[in-house]
């Protein structure tokens, strides 16, 4: 794969992941206790010899490209990397990104540095695990231009996604983006029968694509106002290209939004989960800190991640994610509830943990029953609070917390104050 570079999407300014995404880009979002939403597409490269990984961001980056720094170091005998290329002015363009195509548009000149014949364009909120070798043999053998990877999807949910209709080679011949129901009709592709019988029978676009280096820089240099693949980019190519479709029916998720992060979580958390966090073949990749071993004292755990770093005491925990460096007090009880963890623990001297601000006490006091609920870094929860949304509140918001999409969110380094209820 030397002859291959990455491109990570950083994504946008996140508003259907806000408040995780207030002050940090959506690929940094933590993830299953100790990883983040990046961690994903570049340990996919890595596992799939692709050791040449440009990430575009813009918005909120510096959580990400901490992260970055932290976790990807390559040794200088293998030369690789995994470089942050952050929106910037140039002679060419003073404006920020407008899209994903020209995010890659306006970041060509540093790509170019670094010599390759195909290009994969990968998102960073997305959980896969995906070999890009065979997507680039399946490329190669087809004498596609450009491949794009494609997961069946059923009827009801084919509108939230670029619909792709293809012939019985993969050759992509139509592109819908984002059909009504009622407009399906016609746009099916072949799939296999387990597939057909299961209804999955619409191809959805995962924004993931394949492209020959001098075919992407032509539809970049004679589009020069087409801003985003998806939308613009690839119908237009597919009228005069050869587009393929790469199938893909394991477990893939977008997660772009509060809900679709949280049951993403909780999925995790279950014995037999739709991903494996333990392919040792396939493993996930993230920075390594060197935190001691989770501590347990008198409590029950079920269907549960617990991160390094963590300590609980005497308390109650079911189908939820526990993140490192959280503490669980006495007689505390969680239910479908992720704890995104601190960065520092909570009896650490002041002194020692600047530069990192957040409360004096991070971790969840004693007495306190949480579900339904995401608490974000270095919240400080009080004793014997509530959070619960027993009402089903939708949306809404006060101090510290939102709620998004029926889920409260306990903001990051927030103080929540003894004998609250939400």
């Amino acid at each position: 794969m030397k002859n291959m570079i990455a491109v990570i999407m950083g994504g946008g300014a996140g508003t259907r992941l806000f408040p995780l995404t207030s002050d940090r880009a959506k690929p940094a979002v933590p993830l299953a206790g100790k990883y983040r939403l990046i961690d994903v597409p570049v340990s996919n490269c890595i596992n799939s010899g692709i050791t040449q990984i440009f990430v575009l961001t813009q918005y909120n980056s510096a959580s990400l490209n901490n992260h970055i720094a932290r976790s990807y170091v390559f040794d200088r005998f293998r030369g690789g990397f995994v470089t942050v290329l952050a929106a910037e002015q140039t002679a060419t363009s003073e404006a920020w990104y407008q899209g994903t195509a020209d995010a890659v548009r306006q970041s060509m000149l540093h790509l170019r540095s670094s010599p390759h014949d195909k290009v994969i364009i990968l998102s960073g909120d997305q959980l896969y695990s995906l070999d890009y070798r065979k997507m680039q043999r399946h490329h190669e053998e087809s004498g596609a231009e450009i491949t794009i990877a494609a997961t069946p999807v059923i009827a009801a949910d084919a509108p939230g996604f670029g619909i792709l209709k293809t012939t019985g080679d993969h050759r992509i011949t139509e592109f819908h983006e984002k059909p009504a129901l009622t407009e399906l009709a016609g746009k099916e592709s072949p799939v296999s029968p387990e597939l057909k019988e299961e209804g999955r029978i619409y191809l959805a676009s995962m924004g993931i694509y394949i492209f020959n280096a001098d075919v992407l820089r032509e539809a970049l240099d004679a589009n020069p106002t087409h801003h985003d693949f998806g939308k613009q980019i690839i119908p237009s190519a597919i009228r005069d290209r050869r587009v393929f479709a790469y199938p893909f029916s394991d477990y893939w998720n977008d997660i772009g939004t509060v809900r679709s992060f949280f049951e993403t979580n909780i999925m995790l958390a279950q014995p037999k989960p739709a991903f494996n966090l333990y392919d040792p073949v396939m493993p996930l990749y993230t920075n390594s800190r060197m935190l001691p071993p989770a501590k347990v004292t008198r409590t029950r755990i079920e269907n549960s991640i617990v991160a390094e770093g963590s300590v609980i005491v005497e308390s109650n925990i079911s189908d939820s994610v526990i993140g490192i460096r959280t503490y669980i007090g006495r007689g505390t009880r969680l239910h479908r509830t992720v704890v995104l963890g601190a960065d520092y623990f909570r009896w650490e001297d002041l002194e020692k943990r600047y530069p990192t601000q957040g409360p004096h006490s991070p971790g969840i006091d004693d007495g306190t029953v949480i579900e339904e609920a995401i608490v974000d870094k270095n919240a400080s929860i009080g004793k014997n609070c509530v959070i619960t949304n027993t009402r089903g509140i939708q949306h809404g918001e006060g101090p510290g917390f939102f709620i998004r999409d029926g889920v409260v969110v306990i903001l990051k380094n927030a103080e929540i104050p003894d004998g609250t209820i939400i």
